[in-house]
Formats: structure tokens, sequence, C-alpha cells
């Protein structure tokens, strides 16, 4: 199992960009798929984005065309791009890393701790 953390959250104004970063320890993370999930206070925890090991995406309908997901093994860090910020994106975001290649959903793998994303003017 990889240990997994968050970072490149923050404040940031409607229309705004952040790019968050999940760094994974431990060897093998280009085995893993990996998500971005995020959950509003108030809300389920809901999917934003996969990448497989293999580098094929998916995203959440609401993201799509702002949101870009991306992985360097290398790193061991998988990024999320996210621009044209707007209110309702604020959430916790939590990385998830799945041993099998592909994310099959939020109860298999690994979570990170979460790093709060606020989109606020």
């Amino acid at each position: 199992q990889v240990q997994l953390v968050e970072s490149g959250g923050g404040l940031v104004q409607p229309g705004g960009s952040l790019r968050l970063s999940c760094i994974a320890s431990g060897s093998r993370f280009s085995i893993y798929g990996v998500g971005w999930y995020r959950q509003a206070p108030g809300k389920q925890r809901e999917m934003v984005a996969t990448i497989s090991s293999g580098e094929m995406t998916d995203y959440a309908a609401f993201v799509k065309g702002r949101f870009t997901i991306s992985r360097d093994n290398a790193k061991n860090t998988v990024y999320l791009q996210m621009d044209s910020l707007k209110p309702e994106d604020t959430a916790v975001y939590y990385c998830l890393a799945d041993p099998i290649g592909l994310v099959r959903g939020p109860t298999f793998g690994s979570w990170g701790q979460g790093t709060q994303v606020t989109v606020s003017s």
C-alpha cells in the first residue's frame, strides 16, 4: 500500500486556477490507478477525475473542460490542474490510489488526508 499526501489547496477567486498534487510514498507507483475525489460540507464524497496506470483519464461531467488530471511516475505524483474555478468547486479534495491499475471506486485502495479548496471572492 502507498501513502498519499495532497497539497496545493487554498483560497482562490472565481475564475482562478489551482494545481493540486498527490505525492505517493513507496515503490511501483506506476501500477496504481489514481483518482481525485472531493467532499463539500453536508454532501457525499464524489469522483472528480481518475487516471489509470496506462494514463487513460475520466472526468465527472461537472469538471469536463475545466480540470485536467495527469501523472508523473518518476516523481510518484498525480496532479489535478483546476481552471475556471467556481464557488461550487469548494470542497476538501482527496486522492485515492488503487493497486489494480484503475480506480474501482471509493471503497478500494488508499486515501490521502485531503486538501481544502475554497473558491470565493
